[in-house]
């Protein structure tokens, strides 16, 4: 259990932070970047639940519990320490990654196939969960270039990767299911 009696403590205030396993490092360095990242994709997705409701919203709920435990994951180096841990670190699960995969194929089973790429927008709530579905690949762009220097969880880079898809069909849905999606129309206003 966290306990967070004290908001500020100071320690951060020359430019470093600690990482789960207590390691010191800078705030601009790539990991602290992909789960500040992280972060930022699930303040998005609070932000997209002000327009959500039902099975929706409470997908949402879920991805946004599944987004803390990312950063719990990326905030951990040293996974090859894991068995060795007092505490062993929570890791993000396939399992995760195939919930994300069936509600996905859940929804676009209502969808009309695509005939051409679709612009962001349509409702408010197509609107947030595209910006929440570019904010995660940002993340999961950081974690494919984490992973070429250091070790980190493969099913995080997976989820990021699915959760992607998941906010580009979730989108499609909120737009009356997909009837009032922007479609692109190549070179309309040459």
């Amino acid at each position: 259990m966290v306990v967070l009696n004290k908001i500020y403590t100071k320690t951060g205030d020359a430019g470093e932070t600690a990482l789960g396993n207590g390691a010191r490092v800078a705030k601009h360095s790539l990991r602290v970047t992909a789960y500040g990242t992280s972060d930022e994709l699930n303040s998005f997705v609070g932000v997209a639940r002000l327009e959500a409701t039902g099975d929706l919203d409470d997908a949402l709920s879920r991805i946004q519990n599944d987004l803390f435990d990312i950063g719990a994951d990326l905030c951990r180096p040293d996974m090859e320490l894991d068995a060795q841990a007092e505490y062993p670190p929570l890791r993000v699960v396939d399992a995760q990654v195939e919930r994300l995969e069936n509600e996905i194929d859940a929804m676009n089973a209502d969808l009309e196939a695509l005939r051409s790429f679709i612009l962001p927008g349509g409702s408010a709530l197509a609107a947030h969960l595209h910006v929440c579905r570019t904010v995660s690949r940002r993340a999961e762009r950081l974690c494919v270039e984490l992973a070429t220097m250091e070790a980190i969880n493969p099913s995080a880079v997976k989820y990021l990767n699915r959760l992607s898809d998941w906010f580009f069909v979730a989108a499609r849905t909120a737009n009356n299911g997909g009837r009032d999606d922007v479609l692109w129309v190549p070179g309309a206003n040459r």
